[in-house]
């Protein structure tokens, strides 16, 4: 019998949940992994989170595991509005960026300049600011746009923000 993942990951607010408990059977059982990617698409949005914490585990633990479910992320997942999502895409992107096509990165760079000009949540803005500014690195038409955003994001009143835009803008304009 087949855990009911949305089941599992339906627990009370601001706890991980089963999610260890889903990772486990994931990783014992690779099939399952697909019914843990549908859950993204469905109304709960504790379960998303869940279902985000899960998949970070899931690619540390197993990147090849993950791999087929990167074109879903860049071409699905990326677009679900809500934060948790979005700050796991961003962190995704960094951490599995040698898995992505040119074409991947290019559309996850697109949707990562919307998430820095549209979120107001921080850890959204510092995971974005990570993997963008370090992609900026060796890509001088990234860093033209990113460098004036970050320079806005210097006087954040989320010092977590604010610090992380100037640390990058000071690696940026050298």
């Amino acid at each position: 019998m087949k855990p009911d993942f949305i089941a599992m990951l339906n627990e009370p607010k601001n706890t991980l949940g089963r999610t260890e408990e889903a990772v486990t059977l994931i990783l014992e059982n690779n099939e399952l992994i697909e019914d843990l990617y549908q859950c993204y698409f469905q109304s709960d949005e504790w379960v998303r989170l869940r279902v985000s914490s899960s998949f970070k585990r899931i690619w540390r633990a197993d990147p090849t595991l993950f791999k087929p479910y990167i074109k879903g992320f860049v071409e699905k997942v990326a677009f679900i509005d809500q934060p948790s999502v979005n700050w796991t895409f961003s962190q995704m992107c960094l951490e599995r960026q040698d898995d992505l096509s040119v074409k991947q990165k290019a559309a996850a760079v697109s949707q990562m300049k919307k998430y820095l000009e549209n979120s107001d949540d921080w850890i959204v803005q510092n995971a974005t600011i990570e993997t963008l500014a370090s992609w900026a690195q060796q890509d001088a038409a990234l860093r033209l746009w990113l460098c004036p955003k970050l320079q806005e994001l210097t006087i954040s009143d989320r010092k977590s923000v604010a610090k992380r835009a100037a640390k990058w803008l000071g690696k940026l304009e050298k």
